[in-house]
């Protein structure tokens, strides 16, 4: 795992500061992040993984919101890290650096929720269904999966959005996947209740919500 490469939060380390800023005012953030944590909804006792956890700002909203729950962020960018631990700090919010597999979280600590935000775009294709493979099998029966990302991009204005921002930064290779579907496809499983719960347009292509729940047997 040590070997492996990751893309920075806007394609380039140097634009990391300007990150939280970007986000904010090209992706609707409020609207979509606002959004997602509805949708996590989180309760005292979960335990709750963010995947690719960045700066930690989806974090701080679901902290907020719930301080009784137990949240961890993974992330391989360092600085990201640092960024995330000086905007929330608190008992029950650990930082974790580290590409996503089962050794990296504490022995015993299996999430009863996992999220991910903006991460999935940046991860090549292969890797992509890896990793959903891999929250599967963290994630407790009756758990869920929230991801909110770059998914298919249905119309030409919202494609063209996508090309001229996100795939100028983050590259066309590992992003063409999601303008045409592939989380549609790979959230897909037996023994889930996978849907698209809601889309948001925005300057730099439309970003969607996925809610996964699985079906304890």
């Amino acid at each position: 795992m040590a070997t492996e490469t990751y893309t920075p939060p806007l394609g380039y380390k140097i634009l990391t500061p300007l990150y939280d800023l970007a986000i904010r005012y090209l992706t609707r953030e409020n609207a979509w992040r606002s959004a997602l944590a509805k949708q996590i909804n989180p309760v005292p006792g979960d335990r709750i993984l963010d995947v690719g956890c960045g700066t930690g700002s989806l974090l701080a909203i679901l902290a907020e919101h719930c301080p009784e729950a137990d949240f961890m962020g993974l992330d391989p960018d360092i600085e990201a890290l640092e960024r995330a631990s000086k905007k929330i700090n608190g008992p029950n919010i650990r930082f974790i650096p580290g590409f996503l597999s089962k050794e990296a979280l504490p022995q015993g600590w299996q999430p009863t929720k996992i999220t991910s935000s903006l991460m999935f775009h940046q991860v090549p294709l292969l890797k992509k269904s890896e990793i959903v493979d891999i929250m599967r099998s963290l994630l407790m029966p009756g758990g869920e999966l929230h991801i909110a990302d770059y998914a298919m991009q249905k119309s030409p204005l919202m494609r063209s959005a996508f090309r001229m921002t996100v795939q100028q930064l983050d590259g066309v290779e590992d992003t063409k996947h999601n303008a045409e579907g592939i989380l549609e496809r790979i959230l897909v499983a037996p023994g889930y209740l996978t849907e698209k719960t809601l889309s948001f347009p925005t300057a730099t292509g439309s970003i969607s919500l996925f809610k996964a729940k699985f079906l304890a047997s």
